[in-house]
């Protein structure tokens, strides 16, 4: 069959989801359909600042004013525009600059293989490699683009360790025995307990943005944070 005639599952619930505004404790964000993967409307509970960012690996300044806490999953399209479109300028102009410091926090909601690439970065993470392997899992998300067709196989997670650098044995023993599950389980209720309903969903300072939103979305929000 054409494949052209066939969305994939996220955008078909993200479109149930948000065929409208959303409505957050922060505000007002309209989200459009190309811009979410979503389960459905979540009512939770808000979280403090520490509870975001959890013990999770910062990337930046610790001490940085502003913090950007992303709840996401690697087989997300739309978490790949956002790290691809919107994340690296953040990088460049603020984390860089040591005014942000960022937390990826794993919302693994769309399969197996969501699972599995959560954990190896978890992995990584044991030999200094987290937001490394953080990013190469994304720039191939980017590349791909389509949910649940078996590329974020556990053989590419070697194969990716292989070529960061990685400590093979160690990080092969901590893949295969799952070592960091129940992390990546914790992460997950932490964002239902925080309203996340789908993915990408970032808090800065706290204030939920929902979906790839353009970088100026964010530029606002962390320079009105920056002047207070």
């Amino acid at each position: 069959m054409n494949k052209d005639y066939f969305l994939p599952l996220s955008i078909l619930v993200a479109a149930v989801l948000i065929g409208g505004s959303v409505i957050y404790s922060t505000g007002v964000k309209t989200v459009g359909r190309d811009q979410v993967a979503g389960l459905g409307n979540i009512a939770g509970a808000v979280l403090t600042d520490e509870q975001l960012v959890d013990d999770d690996i910062v990337l930046g300044d610790p001490k940085a004013p502003v913090t950007i806490v992303e709840f996401g999953d690697y087989q997300c399209p739309f978490c790949g525009r956002f790290f691809s479109q919107t994340e690296s300028q953040i990088k460049k102009d603020y984390v860089q600059a040591g005014k942000v410091k960022m937390v990826y926090r794993d919302f693994a909601f769309l399969g197996p293989e969501s699972k599995t690439a959560a954990l190896a970065a978890q992995c990584a993470g044991e030999q200094g490699k987290y937001w490394a392997f953080h990013d190469r899992l994304f720039e191939i998300e980017v590349a791909d683009g389509v949910e649940h067709n078996g590329n974020l196989s556990t053989s590419l997670m070697k194969s990716l360790a292989k070529e960061l650098g990685l400590n093979q044995s160690p990080f092969n023993t901590c893949l295969d025995s799952g070592k960091y599950n129940a992390e990546i389980e914790k992460d997950y209720n932490d964002g239902v307990a925080a309203g996340v309903a789908g993915t990408p969903a970032t808090f800065v300072n706290g204030k939920l943005v929902e979906g790839a939103q353009p970088y100026s979305v964010f530029k606002d929000l962390i320079e009105a944070a920056l002047n207070k």
